[in-house]
This record gives C-alpha cells, structure tokens and sequence, in this order.
C-alpha cells in the first residue's frame, strides 16, 4: 500500500517537471488522485503514461490559452486550446456553476480539449454550491454499435452528482460501455481474462481477451447483444456523443482523437479535439433546497430498505461504494499494481526524478 500523499507528491512533481504550471499540475493531481481514492485505478496512476505519450505527439499544450468562444446568460461554448482535459474540463464546470448561480442553471460545452479523468469529479464540484452537476464526454473510438464491427464510438461516459440532507449525495458515474478502456488495461497487466459481452473480435465474435482492443477487436455498448439490449447502450452512447462533439464543435464518433497510444488517430476531423459537456442546476431554482433535500433523504432511505433478493446484498445506491472506497484507502493506502510501478520507475528515470512511490 502506498500512502495517498506520496502519489499527491509524484504527479504534482512529474506535471511540474514536464512543464505544467503548479496551479495546473494541482488540478491534474487532484482529478488522478480522487479516481485512485474512489476506487477507479483505471483512470488514476494508470493513465499517466499515456498523458505523457500525447505530449510529446504535439497532442497536449501546456500553456493554454483556455477561452469562452460563445455564450449566452446560461450557456457557452469553451475551447480548450489543446489541455489537459482536467484543466479544460475544471474551468468549464466553474463556468457552468458561475452561470447557475445568476440563472438558476448553467450549460457549458467544450472542444479542443483531451482525456479528462473521471467524469464524477466535475460533477461533484457542484455538491458544495446546493446544486445537480452533470458531466459527459466522448472519448477514443473503440466501440462497436450494434450489429457492427467498426469503431465509431468511445466508452462515453456520464455522470451525475445530486445533493441529500442526512444521507450522502446520490453519485452515478458510468460508462455507456460494460467496461472501461482503463480497467481492460489493468486486467491485462494482472494477466487476467475478462467476462464476455464486454469486447469482441475483429469479426464480431467474443472474446474474453482484455488486449483484444489492440487486435482490430471492439468494445460493446451497454446490453452487449441486441437480445440484451445493446441498441439501448448504443442510444445512450450516441446522445454523449453528440452532446459532447456534434454540439461543442469537437470531433465526434470515429474522429475523436485517441487517448491511447496503439489506435491510429483520424486523417479526417470533423471538429476540434476531444468534447465535453458539463451542466449545473441550482436547486433552490425549483424548489426550496431544505424540502428538496428531504426528499432525496427519503427517496435513498426508501431504496435502500428495499427487500433484496435471495443470497443478493442490500440495493447499492449510486456513490456507495465510491465512497467507502475512499474512507478505506485514504486510511490504508492505494494498492498500486506492480506493473503500474515499473510505468512509474520509467517517467521517474525518464524526467529525473525521486520515486516517492518507493
């Protein structure tokens, strides 16, 4: 186990060391650090690796000039000048927040920007401002849609972040996919296979091999079939798609920008960089945030009294476990794979620094 403070310490010195300002070298580690904290190792230390690929491919700018290209009381569109997503996804959910402060709700879209992390993060920023945060992003094109065998779709992720009063806040945060890129990777380095219905082969069979993405193999949407149905997955993925791409000005579907280094990047775009979309709703601008509160206290309490099934545990309600999760690991530590380590030891030897994860 490696205490939370020393990972804080290796990315503030690594972004630092590669040329990112402190402010951003923060953000970036608080994004990467609250995905090992939650429980998501595939967007944390793991994705390091590949942020550090992209910039040296002319992919990442490190001193963007972040600006507002249209905007209305409540919405705009952000171009991201090529950051770090964190740092581009962060300024375009404050904005979001400012403007549901004056308006009641606030609607940012972004393009030109990168992988952003977990989605849940800029959500959850709107907690502490009594309001709803929603966040959605397109990503590399590794899914399938139904009854295909090309890539035009990325794992797309969306989350939402709504307030309770005694209970913890409701926190979903989900991929339009069975399984996230990140966590594919992971089982790979712990040379595990993973469930079918998560990927398929370059013919459109399934596979349970986590590397079959860097095979002409695909990921599934949600559903993995059309009996179970994937085509429901596919909407779902489809509408991220748009909202994030099509409506920000970013690229969409096939010709987002890859994130990760064994997919070929598009000739053709249809935007700029990767988009996404963040909003923000103030709750007193629908009712009064103490009754609203209540409600949502009843509603959680509600579900989780739910009679379960035969040998099945209590209903889980969204943010659960995220949360035990990082109870558990800012008092244990961050269980950090060996083969995530040696990723490690090589950026440590690569910009000359100390291994604090040692």
């Amino acid at each position: 186990m490696i205490k939370v403070e020393k990972i804080e310490k290796f990315i503030l010195e690594l972004f630092q060391k590669i040329g990112c300002s402190e402010h951003d070298s923060e953000i970036v580690s608080k994004v990467l650090l609250k995905a090992e904290l939650r429980g998501i190792p595939s967007h944390g230390l793991l994705r390091i690796i590949d942020y550090v690929s992209l910039l040296e491919k002319g992919r990442i700018n490190i001193f963007p000039n972040i600006k507002i290209e249209q905007e209305t009381l409540s919405t705009a569109v952000v171009n991201g000048d090529k950051a770090l997503g964190m740092i581009a996804g962060t300024f375009a959910m404050k904005l979001a927040i400012e403007k549901a402060k004056n308006c009641g709700t606030g609607w940012v879209a972004c393009s030109n920007s990168n992988h952003f992390g977990i989605a849940g993060y800029y959500a959850m920023m709107a907690l502490e401002h009594d309001m709803i945060g929603i966040t959605m992003t397109n990503a590399s094109p590794l899914v399938a849609p139904t009854f295909s065998i090309s890539k035009m779709l990325g794992s797309n992720p969306m989350a939402f972040a709504i307030p309770a009063g005694k209970q913890p806040p409701f926190i979903a945060d989900f991929a339009t996919t069975p399984i996230a890129v990140g966590k594919l990777n992971i089982m790979s380095k712990k040379g595990l296979e993973c469930p079918h219905g998560w990927v398929q082969d370059k013919f459109g069979k399934p596979s349970s091999d986590p590397d079959i993405l860097k095979k002409d193999g695909a990921l599934l949407t949600l559903g993995s079939d059309y009996e179970h149905g994937s085509h429901k997955g596919f909407c779902m993925s489809s509408v991220v798609d748009i909202f994030s791409g099509v409506f920000s000005g970013a690229n969409f579907g096939p010709f987002v920008p890859p994130s990760v280094p064994y997919i070929p990047e598009s000739l053709e775009k249809t935007g700029l960089g990767t988009g996404h979309f963040f909003g923000a709703m103030r709750i007193d601008a629908f009712q009064e945030t103490s009754e609203f509160k209540a409600r949502m206290d009843k509603w959680i309490e509600s579900f989780r009294n739910a009679e379960h099934a035969v040998d099945k545990p209590n209903v889980v309600i969204p943010g659960d476990p995220e949360r035990e999760n990082e109870k558990r690991i800012l008092e244990q530590g961050v269980d950090v794979h060996s083969k995530i380590l040696e990723d490690v030891k090589f950026l440590v030897q690569k910009f000359n620094l100390i291994n604090t994860l040692e």
